[in-house]
């Protein structure tokens, strides 16, 4: 069949969605209403690990407006079946209103329900509860890790004795949460047995699945509904508990019920990217060719499910080693589970790799591209697979060359600007994109308009337009004549909306169905002996603006409408899909980047200020590059806030986490946030897809850390290695 045209693909494109989101017609979760809602507040437990003793909810029930306050002493047991579809960690799910335990501090202990938000919310102020408290162990110092998960190949302590230069070297990593600017929230609806929920969620199906399993009911009988988050970078990606709750209360009082999170709530009632322990130890040659590395990493988790993320990955595949071994340990806590956030485990490891490398090269004078270069593997040594593509090389050379590497003196505290020390640094960037089956349905309509459905999700990355940018050229109609629905359990499932897979898997099913329709109406046309496509080649006819035309011969064809108004068809449809990453795999399959930044550091107050920012992507086709600028730069923020500000600050004495309000949970804002400034390698990757791309949206996150750090020891000759990176480090 002849290629399409690709009109919409590859074109900076304004988000469809846009006018609707700068006019606040486009609904968020908290803002969907429906007659007759309550308003839920959660109570939050006020002491870290132990039980509750009592819970008086006699001033609540009495303050005017309050209905009704559900704790475990009155709430209808919950089924809680097993989920094994779920992002649900291992272990045992916390359940709501279930027992008297208290397992961190911030559990719901109560849920408040009432009139109005503000009547919920002076009533859960109200309801007194007692504990019989018990201290809680919230500090990864003093815990005792799990049994490890190893990895291995060659001997790695025979490599490290052996080597010429020997490095021994521990990072910290601070636990970092989400912070998206849309709070968590959940409006629960029962009719008869039939659950609707209007939810945030980055996973329709998930959600729809845990609720199924929690109610014990058949999967058709709940419907979830998320047709915009505003922001997510993760936290979204599991049901938590305040959804539960959000059903539970409407079932309770037979009344839809509104549960939205507090800012405070949201430090405790979602999850978050948990701190690391990490010690590396390399060795190398003398002009730096690695031999042997050895990580050991410990991270929290909650007490209650063992939660991992994909930390050892880049350590396995991303320099040539011969000699390599890791010990992941998860350290039990008495926290709320943690959950992946924008570039989980690759974010954390490249900090400590991207800076080991570079200490490495300032010891053997080496420039850190070269030495980085030294260590380029042919294959995939943790798997002996061939790359898909691997464009490291050319990262690198693009962004020395538009960065102006060639100014940079190795030489630490050589540079200044008045009262700054400037440095210059870099860092590679790696990411597994996932590759999940997903489903889509288009319906080409007789007026000549088309409807994609996938049950998706759109945090911020432009799902809504880049879907519709494929859909339009896949059936050669325009964009305005291509709309796509997304966020509703009802329409063809999909995987989660993170991972950076959903322009792969979605893309994929949706090009897939596209095609099926395409192909149906040439069939048609062919067929057709009224058409002036009759006894054509069905490979040598394209679509373009919805005309059916034979290439190269434009004057004979007709529109899709004047087909299928001619056969007495009110529309064409077919269901696409992708199969997800192929098994046996063929290729290993990553993206990559490279990071370019200049930082100033005051050198009285030990400040930092990065001052401009360059990142150079092999990530495929580019299908919209209006929207991946918004990711990359987006994600490099991100970054700026892993290195210089974001830390979570615990009271160890009860569990509270001490900063919980973006007053003293630092984020970058406008003032913070230099030139930045992304390229993207011109090319497609035809093994990862039909589509050839990559994911864009973790591994922009990715190499910043490591970046700044590097460039804050290039100004001042200060090694820093635990994150966030604070003046007191440089005074």
């Amino acid at each position: 069949m002849s290629p399409q045209p690709q009109a919409a693909v590859g074109a900076p494109l304004s988000r469809v969605d846009g006018r609707l989101k700068v006019t606040g017609a486009a609904l968020y979760a908290a803002e969907h209403d429906v007659e007759g809602v309550l308003h839920g507040v959660i109570v939050d437990s006020s002491v870290g690990r132990g039980r509750i003793v009592s819970v008086d909810t006699d001033a609540a029930l009495a303050h005017p407006g309050v209905l009704r306050v559900i704790s475990h002493r009155d709430a209808p047991k919950l089924t809680y079946r097993d989920n094994p579809g779920s992002n649900n960690p291992e272990g045992r799910r916390l359940r709501v209103f279930q027992d008297d335990k208290v397992l961190f501090h911030g559990q719901p202990v109560a849920v408040v329900i009432a009139t109005t938000l503000e009547a919920a919310q002076h009533g859960a102020s109200l309801v007194e509860v007692r504990y019989d408290a018990k201290k809680p162990s919230t500090d990864m110092a003093e815990a005792k890790p799990d049994e490890p998960t190893r990895y291995a190949r060659g001997d790695a302590e025979a490599g490290l004795r052996g080597a010429a230069v020997r490095m021994d070297l521990d990072y910290r990593m601070a636990r970092n949460h989400q912070n998206a600017m849309e709070p968590h929230a959940t409006l629960a609806r029962w009719d008869g047995d039939k659950l609707t929920v209007w939810d945030k969620t980055q996973w329709v199906v998930g959600t729809q699945t845990e609720l199924s399993t929690v109610f014990d009911l058949p999967m058709k009988s709940v419907r979830v509904i998320s047709p915009f988050i505003g922001g997510a970078f993760g936290s979204g990606l599991r049901c938590w508990p305040h959804t539960v709750v959000a059903a539970l209360a409407a079932r309770e009082t037979k009344r839809p019920v509104k549960v939205v999170l507090s800012r405070r709530q949201m430090y405790f009632g979602t999850g978050f990217r948990p701190s690391y322990d990490y010690r590396l130890r390399l060795g190398s040659d003398r002009r730096g060719r690695l031999a042997a590395m050895s990580h050991e990493m410990d991270a929290e988790t909650s007490s209650y499910e063992k939660f991992e993320e994909a930390i050892m990955l880049a350590g396995q595949m991303f320099y040539s080693t011969p000699h390599v071994s890791q010990a992941y340990r998860k350290v039990p806590l008495d926290v709320n589970t943690p959950i992946w956030m924008r570039g989980p485990g690759f974010a954390n490891a490249s900090f400590a790799i991207e800076s080991a490398m570079d200490e490495l090269a300032h010891r053997l004078g080496a420039d850190p591209i070269e030495l980085r270069l030294r260590n380029e593997p042919a294959e995939d040594e943790s798997k002996g697979l061939p790359w898909s593509t691997r464009r490291l090389r050319e990262c690198y050379t693009v962004g020395a060359r538009e960065f102006g590497w060639h100014r940079r003196d190795p030489k630490p505290r050589s540079t200044r600007d008045g009262d700054w020390l400037i440095g210059l640094g870099m860092a590679a960037a790696v990411y597994d994109p996932g590759r999940n089956p997903a489903q889509a349905r288009v319906r080409l309509d007789a007026d000549g308009t088309a409807v994609a459905e996938a049950a998706t999700s759109d945090m911020g990355p432009g799902t809504y337009t880049s879907q519709t940018q494929v859909a339009a050229d896949a059936l050669g109609l325009t964009m305005r004549t291509v709309t796509f629905r997304l966020g509703d359990s009802r329409y063809p499932p999909t995987p989660p909306h993170g991972g950076s897979q959903t322009m792969t898997v979605v893309g994929s099913a949706v090009l897939d169905a596209c095609d099926k329709v395409r192909s149906q109406a040439i069939e048609l046309a062919v067929e057709d002996e009224e058409s002036p496509l009759y006894g054509a080649r069905a490979d040598d006819i394209i679509v373009r603006s919805g005309r059916l035309h034979v290439e190269g011969s434009p004057a004979r064809g007709e529109t899709y409408q004047r087909l299928l108004t001619r056969n007495r068809l009110t529309h064409l449809e077919a269901t696409g899909s992708y199969a997800g990453a192929p098994e046996p795999a063929r290729h290993s399959y990553f993206s990559y980047g490279a990071v370019f930044t200049e930082v100033g550091v005051d050198v009285s107050l030990g400040l930092v200020r990065v001052r401009r920012m360059l990142g150079v992507y092999d990530v495929g086709r580019i299908v919209s590059p209006k929207l991946a600028d918004s990711q990359a730069l987006g994600g490099m923020v991100g970054g700026i806030g892993q290195a210089l500000l974001e830390h979570t600050v615990t009271d160890h004495r009860d569990g509270r986490i001490v900063n919980a309000g973006l007053a003293d949970y630092l984020v970058p804002v406008n003032a913070d946030i230099p030139d930045l400034k992304a390229i993207y390698l011109e090319g497609e990757d035809p093994d990862a897809d039909p589509l050839g791309v990559k994911g864009i949206g973790e591994i922009v996150q990715v190499g910043v850390a490591p970046a700044i750090a590097n460039a804050v020891f290039n100004a001042t000759g200060r090694r820093v290695r635990e994150l966030p990176i604070t003046a007191e480090a440089l005074i």
